[in-house]
């Protein structure tokens, strides 16, 4: 069973072993480790050029751990296994990334780290989570939708929102069918 709470700089939500805590930015150069590990599953779906593409900068990430906006699942020796970055986007905290090592795959850290976000989102009043994924990619949009997100039409798009996808579109990653969820909270 996942555990309830939210984990602010001097505390985590446990799960077993992992807890979740704020993201320290001396870890920014691991997340993009743990970025460029999980990203090697999109070979195994033909998504050569995901695969390949290089994580955010830490100059990138650092204006997430600044706003208070990124957390990280550490194992039990406080080792990061996954990070999950977001912002506020229309009338949501839209998930940036999420990534999980694939040596901590399937254990939960990927859920957890979204029932973080949930949980911060409800704390600072907003209604729901949102994000943009790979409609067809069984570890997105299948898996976010077991997480209880759903896909918003393209026409109920806050204007934010439909920035993000116009910036994705633009990077050419609707090469492959993407979506954008939302989960109310």
């Amino acid at each position: 069973m996942i555990a309830q709470g939210v984990a602010g700089p001097g505390r985590g939500v446990q799960n077993g072993g992992m807890r979740v805590r704020m993201v320290r930015v001396a870890e920014l150069a691991v997340l993009q480790d743990i970025e460029r590990a999980a990203g090697r599953w999109f070979f195994e779906v033909g998504m050569a050029e995901i695969a390949e593409d290089e994580p955010l900068s830490v100059g990138e990430l650092t204006a997430f751990v600044e706003a208070g906006l990124a957390w990280v699942a550490v194992d039990g020796e406080d080792r990061p296994v996954g990070y999950l970055i977001a912002e506020r986007v229309d009338d949501a905290l839209h998930v940036e990334q999420v990534s999980v090592h694939p040596d901590a795959a399937r254990r939960g850290v990927g859920r957890e780290l979204l029932e973080h976000a949930a949980r911060v989102a409800v704390e600072q009043g907003l209604p729901a989570l949102t994000l943009t994924t790979f409609a067809e990619v069984p570890w997105n949009a299948p898996y976010y939708g077991r997480c209880g997100f759903v896909p918003v039409p393209e026409a109920d798009l806050g204007p934010e929102l439909r920035e993000v996808r116009a910036r994705e579109a633009a990077a050419g990653l609707d090469r492959w069918p993407r979506l954008a969820m939302r989960r109310t909270l």
